[in-house]
């Protein structure tokens, strides 16, 4: 499987000056989108992933003059958003403008698997994301243009499949590496999966906080943590014949995981066992032992290391990535 790899900014959001943003924690200095084609070039990468924001002001001639800048560089793109929120008239604009393949989006703002937060709407949330798709299809089509949606700690394995299965081939996934385990399957089982449908991936990763209730996901650098990046890559080179991918580190904040408790499952189909052993297992590799700092810079409130602490983790997980042959 022919592989290019590049960067997602989303682990970057301090240094860009996307964190915190109308706070008196906001970083006045982020480098934006600028700093961010910098430091994908500064990596090696052969890929990037450009946020709406950057996207939705320009001009046709700016996005002519962005679309010029990338081809020179010999870049994939991929343009990323929500599908909640995202204008998608504005994103196939972008995307087409740009000759980017593909729209990311992230498709509830459901996180760390819970369901039960969004109470009884999560069933309203769901019937959101059939009637956007819904939409969305025939101006996909007539653009030429594949929507990616992410398991973004809302939807299982089966569920992304259903989507792809009910909305044609313009529906296909965005796979984020780490995000199996907010719902209760381990990485390899996740694949398995959905690895037919799989045109892009974020390589992320996470070291877990064991908890009474379940755990915590934190962020650390792709390849240091609990995701089995390689064997995960090998499956889905059996269906695919070319990949892209991304590197992304988490948010700032941890994800906990409370899938120990009874409410956790409200929404979700009876599992087996072993399915989830296999989860609890995998989630296990690596992980911060007793008495060990899991916060991060954010959560302690030490904004001033934040910066390095951003760059460091893409650094050294380029540097990874490179060492296992997947950049």
């Amino acid at each position: 499987m022919k592989l290019t790899t590049g960067l997602n900014p989303y682990g970057l959001t301090y240094y860009l000056g996307l964190q915190g943003s109308g706070t008196p924690r906001h970083n006045p200095n982020g480098v934006g989108l600028e700093g961010f084609i910098k430091l994908t070039e500064e990596l090696g990468g052969k890929a990037i992933e450009l946020w709406e924001g950057w996207l939705k002001d320009k001009s046709d001639a700016e996005l002519a003059a962005l679309k010029q800048r990338l081809d020179v560089l010999g870049w994939k793109r991929i343009v990323s958003s929500g599908l909640q929120h995202g204008d998608m008239d504005m994103l196939i604009r972008a995307a087409t403008a740009l000759d980017a393949k593909y729209i990311r989006v992230a498709l509830t703002p459901i996180l760390c698997g819970d369901r039960a937060a969004a109470g009884q709407k999560w069933h309203d949330l769901v019937a959101s994301v059939h009637e956007k798709l819904q939409a969305a299809v025939p101006k996909l089509t007539a653009a030429g243009v594949v929507l990616l949606i992410e398991n973004h700690q809302d939807f299982t394995s089966r569920e992304l499949v259903n989507f792809c299965d009910e909305y044609g081939p313009n529906v296909r996934i965005v796979f984020d590496m780490a995000n199996t385990f907010p719902v209760a399957e381990s990485p390899l089982d996740f694949t398995r999966v959905i690895a037919p449908y799989v045109r892009h991936c974020h390589v992320k990763d996470y070291r877990a906080v064991i908890e009474p209730d379940g755990f915590r996901l934190v962020r650390c650098p792709s390849g240091d943590g609990c995701v089995p990046h390689k064997q995960m890559f090998d499956i889905l080179a059996e269906h695919n014949d070319e990949m892209l991918a991304c590197i992304e580190i988490g948010a700032l904040d941890d994800r906990h995981v409370k899938l120990f408790t009874p409410e956790w499952w409200h929404g979700y189909a009876p599992k087996q066992a072993e399915d989830l052993a296999a989860c609890l297992l995998a989630v296990q590799k690596n992980r911060f032992e007793a008495g060990e700092e899991w916060r991060t810079p954010w959560q302690r409130n030490a904004d001033h290391e934040l910066i390095d602490y951003e760059l460091g983790q893409y650094r050294k997980s380029a540097a990874n990535l490179k060492a296992l042959g997947l950049m």
